[in-house]
């Protein structure tokens, strides 16, 4: 892992089986239900060493409280080759557009909301 380097990120989830299943169908990432933690569920790109590995992670914990930018939030910005197929998965898996597809100094994105009403991201370049 590199020095410095983001290795793992964790967002507030309203519904963790509705979180898992949105980003399952909407980027293929893959979950794990952590037994220990009955509140929380992990997450990582399939082809990725996942969580803590080499590539950027995650996870969802139960939380009634939700990331948005209004309210002082970072977003998380993922990656996509091709955006307008990532927006119609994202709108067909039931996630709400915040701000269409604009374009900004290096690319062009969207934001959206996932079903729990974290804020997203997701750019192309």
């Amino acid at each position: 892992m590199s020095h410095h380097m983001v290795c793992y990120i964790e967002f507030p989830a309203r519904d963790l089986e509705a979180t898992r299943t949105f980003f399952t169908e909407v980027f293929g990432w893959e979950f794990t239900k952590e037994e220990t933690t009955p509140d929380y569920i992990t997450f990582h790109n399939p082809g990725t060493t996942g969580g803590r590995g080499k590539r950027c992670g995650g996870g969802f914990y139960q939380s009634d409280k939700v990331s948005t930018v209004a309210t002082g939030a970072g977003v998380c910005v993922i990656h996509s080759e091709c955006l307008e197929e990532t927006l119609d998965a994202v709108k067909k898996a039931g996630g709400k557009v915040v701000r269409p597809i604009f374009t900004y100094p290096g690319g062009r994105r969207f934001h959206f909301s996932d079903p729990s009403g974290n804020e997203w991201a997701v750019c192309a370049q």
